[in-house]
């Protein structure tokens, strides 16, 4: 059976592929067109079906996630899809079927948490096999998230896209409005803009950002009480934070990497493949290299086309020993190999990479790259199987979903990436995920005596993270990053 999942088409548009019982594609549409907004995943669907090497007429299912806009004109893009059968799929059950049958788990309790979906905000829904059914409802407007979004926009950033930020200014602050938090939770009486800016004008933005983390982590944590596994998704599941807080209590958590609205097309096609196909075999997204790749050529032709200067590395070995030797040498590289992640977390094949070595690696970063704050963080990527011996993490670092501790006796070695005391995001990487950047992590230890490097996503200005080769060329010369291994290419500046 062949499934189309669709989500998102309110905003963060997305599609996915499930091909004869494996999850062969998944894309967001941003990603592709470079233009953020609602509308049908046209240029998602078209690589998806690339991808998987499917035309029209193999499409045998077509699962739509709603909510889906007035008077659609879904219907009409759908027109070429002549063999298919069509079906809307509820929007927090798409969230649910991405979190629980992307999981190792075959019994959970799933909890899906976001501002708003079909009505709904959140949900706790019961794991069982191949079947999700729904045991509590929350309805909007009872949103942990929109009261999360509320506090982002007093703290003077932007809600619906800032929210990460929040988290990590949590972690350099006090919960002293526990208090606060309870009553808006507890009692809807309480206007919360209006109470809420009274405590932000008497206290600390990181002590308001610290009570919100507290609040949600609590709120979460009552939801999966007694439970033994847990699964999140929706937006809230981003909250790395709130992921390592859950981990520290249960036995097994896994949180959807593509948690938002974008996941929702991975969620339809899989509750597609369970709920309407009756299929037992659980399909494992792995580690979510579902987009695009190019190849040796299209490289070339791009930067051909862009009139660029570049070296061609012929062999893996080559790639490896170039990238070692500007990392080596403290400068910073970008790093564009095989298939392009779904969701917004690079995982090494769309990244920016930096050396621990470097005391400058943080600043050089978030001035010249990123133009952010200096109080940013990013992740420090280890092969899986040496990981323990420099920082303490859980099983959710495979996809750069938690927060970890760094081990004492490194502290001082990794202070750049640590978030506040001893916290840092950490990227666990296993041989059988991504074989060219586990090989990369060990190259750069064998030379330097520490396989971990910083890692940020590969892209600037608020963008998604970059697709094709034009899309890196672009964003390389338009910040501070010193060279690029793209495919088999190096530029340097």
């Amino acid at each position: 059976m062949n499934i189309l999942g669709i989500g998102g088409v309110l905003g963060d548009a997305a599609a996915a592929v499930i091909r004869n019982g494996e999850i062969a594609a998944a894309v967001e549409e941003a990603k592709l067109t470079r233009r953020p907004g609602p509308g049908v995943p046209e240029a998602a669907i078209a690589t998806c079906l690339s991808i998987a090497k499917l035309k029209p007429a193999d499409i045998d299912h077509v699962a739509l996630a709603r909510p889906l806009p007035p008077g659609s004109a879904l219907p009409t893009a759908l027109r070429i899809f002549t063999n298919a059968r069509v079906d809307t799929v509820d929007h927090h059950a798409a969230h649910a079927a991405a979190a629980f049958y992307a999981s190792p788990f075959e019994e959970a309790r799933v909890i899906t948490l976001d501002r708003e979906g079909d009505l709904r905000c959140g949900a706790i829904w019961k794991g069982s096999g191949n079947t999700l059914t729904v045991e509590e409802e929350i309805l909007y407007p009872d949103s942990i998230a929109e009261l999360y979004g509320h506090v982002t926009e007093l703290l003077g950033m932007r809600s619906r896209s800032d929210e990460h930020r929040v988290q990590w200014l949590s972690m350099t602050g006090k919960p002293s409005f526990s208090k606060v938090f309870d009553d808006l939770i507890h009692d809807r009486s309480v206007n919360s803009r209006v109470t809420l800016t009274e405590a932000l004008q008497r206290h600390d933005r990181a002590d308001l950002a610290a009570s919100m983390q507290q609040a949600l982590e609590q709120y979460v944590l009552r939801l999966a009480d007694g439970a033994t596994n847990v699964c999140l998704g929706g937006g809230v599941a981003w909250n790395a934070v709130l992921v390592s807080a859950l981990e520290r209590k249960f036995k097994g958590v896994f949180a959807q990497l593509a948690a938002g609205n974008a996941g929702t097309a991975l969620g339809a096609a899989l509750h597609a493949w369970h709920g309407v196909g009756g299929q037992t075999k659980r399909l494992d997204a792995g580690s979510y290299y579902l987009g695009p790749d190019f190849t040796v050529q299209e490289f070339k032709e791009a930067l051909e086309n862009c009139k660029l200067r570049f070296r061609l590395l012929e062999t893996v070995p080559a790639r490896i020993q170039a990238a070692v030797s500007h990392l080596e040498n403290n400068h910073i590289l970008a790093w564009m190999q095989g298939r392009m992640e779904f969701g917004p977390r690079a995982l090494g094949n769309r990244s920016i990479l930096a050396s621990p070595h470097d005391p400058y690696s943080t600043e050089n970063l978030n001035t010249f790259i990123k133009h952010r704050e200096s109080s940013r963080k990013f992740a420090a990527s280890v092969p899986l199987e040496i990981a323990s011996q420099y920082f303490e993490t859980g099983p959710n670092a495979r996809h750069l979903a938690t927060v970890g501790r760094v081990r004492p006796e490194y502290k001082d070695q990794f202070r750049g990436a640590i978030l506040s005391g001893d916290a840092v995001r950490v990227h666990t990487v296993s041989k059988d995920d991504n074989p060219l950047y586990w090989r990369l992590l060990h190259a750069f230890g064998e030379k330097t005596g520490l396989p971990v490097l910083y890692n940020t996503s590969f892209n600037l200005f608020g963008e998604p993270l970059v697709c094709t080769p034009r899309d890196a060329v672009r964003s390389f010369y338009s910040s501070g990053i010193d060279a690029m291994v793209a495919g088999n290419f190096l530029l340097e500046k």
